[in-house]
């Protein structure tokens, strides 16, 4: 379904890509690891068109991804993204919040995008919080109407960018628990991570990146029990003794 093939990204003399490779099917959960630094958030932001791209080529369902190109915001829509930071319009409530991309974006009538931004903050353990304003929140809390709001768009596959790393270690799970259920319903999703037991529990196939490359990647459990190349065995070591 996304088809990365040796993407090359410069910010100004750095080379942040060199050469990234990667194919994710429909209904994979593909979990991106690795040093700050290493490239995952690039990667992400060039699969939905939020960065361009130097070399390479990136396509999804067959269609190639370009900044430029007039059919890019419609490809957004078929792949949703949840930031590190949750991006919410602070004047608007959790449900508004919610319907504006069916609205703006799909033309839904106005009761549709409410009656489904509803459920999905049902689906997502909000519904009491459908009228609050994002200040009203946690962090957690902030997060899973990010969440809901990039299911609102019904997309195909969801990217996330290290969506539990700026919150509290008491909130984290109750957001990996959202996304555990979309992997167990199907949704295809690519995550950057440094959750490594959500990583083994949920995901297909984990990558690791450094210095702008998959060093390796493979079956999520051999990866991260049995990583063969030693860059991985020093970073899983790093990490896991934390």
């Amino acid at each position: 379904m996304i088809n990365i093939n040796a993407i090359h990204k410069s910010f100004g003399d750095v080379e942040v890509l060199k050469g990234v490779s990667l194919t994710v099917a429909k209904g994979e959960v593909v979990c991106l690891i690795g040093p700050s630094g290493s490239g995952k958030s690039t990667v992400l932001r060039c699969i939905n068109g939020l960065e361009s791209y130097d070399q390479g080529s990136i396509t999804i369902n067959d269609r190639q991804v370009d900044v430029v190109s007039k059919d890019i915001n419609d490809l957004r829509t078929q792949v949703g993204m949840v930031f590190q930071r949750f991006n919410l319009f602070p004047h608007r409530t959790v449900v508004e919040n919610v319907m504006e991309g069916p609205i703006f974006v799909k033309n839904e009538p106005r009761e549709t995008a409410h009656a489904n931004a509803i459920a999905l903050l049902e689906k997502v353990g909000l519904g009491d919080k459908v009228e609050a304003y994002p200040q009203q929140l946690s962090g957690g809390q902030q997060q899973r109407v990010a969440i809901a709001r990039a299911l609102a768009m019904q997309p195909e596959a969801i990217l996330f960018d290290e969506p539990t790393s700026a919150l509290d270690p008491e909130l984290v799970g109750d957001v990996l628990t959202v996304m555990r259920d979309l992997a167990n319903e199907g949704m295809t999703m690519v995550v950057v991570t440094h959750e490594m037991g959500f990583a083994k529990e949920v995901a297909d196939r984990v990558c690791f990146l450094y210095g702008g490359q998959i060093v390796e990647s493979g079956d999520a459990h051999t990866l991260l029990t049995q990583p063969s190349h030693e860059r991985t065995q020093d970073f899983l070591r790093r990490v896991l003794n934390h």
